[in-house]
């Protein structure tokens, strides 16, 4: 019999068909952020066009407060009366304290359910991604350990990177220095950063809108084979860019689907309400399948 999992993650998550998760054995607790002296629980009572809104008039980066150890704690005690396994999918450790507290709540569940803590060395879209790798290889795979295994493999294989407009967070939250802040500021000059090893790294910059387009869609064409893929934007609607941007990788990427959504305002708390960007996650290949 097929082992009965459960997936938990935080409301900095983002799915590229956010109906599709209502139908998958997830729960979502959601991140505290505190915006002008106000705390709001993401995703709960503040939507995220109303977060970026808000954020948009800060000067600097809102707090994020990850769910408790006490949230998860409480959390995987309830799951492990009925459930096998739980998968925990957190956002970089590096950039959260989520996973830590996830691991240390694990520690206090007792019993035979198996509690599985992952950092996906990611965040937004990326974590996203993990969440469904984990929910399809809990429907396909016979046990626990493959589906465990799947899932922390498949960490290896997303990746993002983003161009942002408004360099202001990026340099309150140390991911520039104030001096090349400034100069971007001045410029004109547009920061691409990528998520390396759970790291937020400014990797090149770009001045012009048709720059960034091309910058991204080059991102994706470095890859052969793409499992999943979503555009990232930084309002509801479609814009001009990820038009663009999906006309393009549909020659590039025949048969490809390449849907958008908005970044999390967890995500938006590092970079920023203004800006653009992709994630992937490269399909697997069998070390096997080699081309002679």
């Amino acid at each position: 019999m097929m082992p009965k999992i459960h997936i938990v993650t935080d409301s900095g998550a983002r799915f590229s068909n956010p109906r599709l998760v209502r139908h998958l054995p997830v729960t979502i607790l959601p991140n505290a952020l505190e915006i002008a002296g106000r705390r709001y629980n993401e995703g709960v009572d503040l939507e995220t066009e109303e977060a970026f809104r808000l954020m948009s008039r800060l000067e600097a980066p809102p707090k994020v407060r990850p769910p408790s150890e006490t949230d998860y704690a409480e959390l995987f005690a309830r799951l492990s009366h009925y459930c096998d396994a739980v998968i925990s999918i957190h956002p970089s450790r590096e950039l959260s304290d989520s996973w830590r507290n996830g691991r240390l709540a694990a520690q206090q569940v007792s019993g035979s359910c198996e509690i599985a803590v992952v950092d996906s060395q990611s965040l937004c879209a990326g974590q996203g991604m993990l969440i469904r790798v984990a929910a399809r290889a809990a429907q396909e795979l016979e046990t626990t350990e493959e589906v465990i295994q799947t899932v922390r493999q498949a960490v290896n294989r997303i990746y993002s990177v983003y161009c942002v407009d408004d360099v202001s967070f990026l340099r309150a939250n140390d991911f520039m220095k104030a001096s090349h802040a400034v100069l971007s500021a001045h410029l004109g000059i547009k920061p691409f950063i990528s998520l390396e090893d759970g790291k937020i790294i400014v990797i090149e910059k770009v001045r012009s809108r048709s720059e960034v387009i091309e910058r991204l869609v080059e991102f994706l064409v470095e890859f052969n084979e793409l499992e999943d893929a979503v555009v990232l934007q930084d309002q509801k609607h479609i814009t001009e860019e990820t038009r663009i941007m999906q006309d393009r990788l549909a020659l590039e990427f025949p048969g490809q689907h390449f849907p958008f959504t908005m970044y999390s305002a967890t995500m938006a708390s590092f970079l920023g309400t203004r800006a653009t960007g992709v994630a992937v996650l490269e399909k697997e290949v069998d070390e096997f399948d080699y081309d002679f």
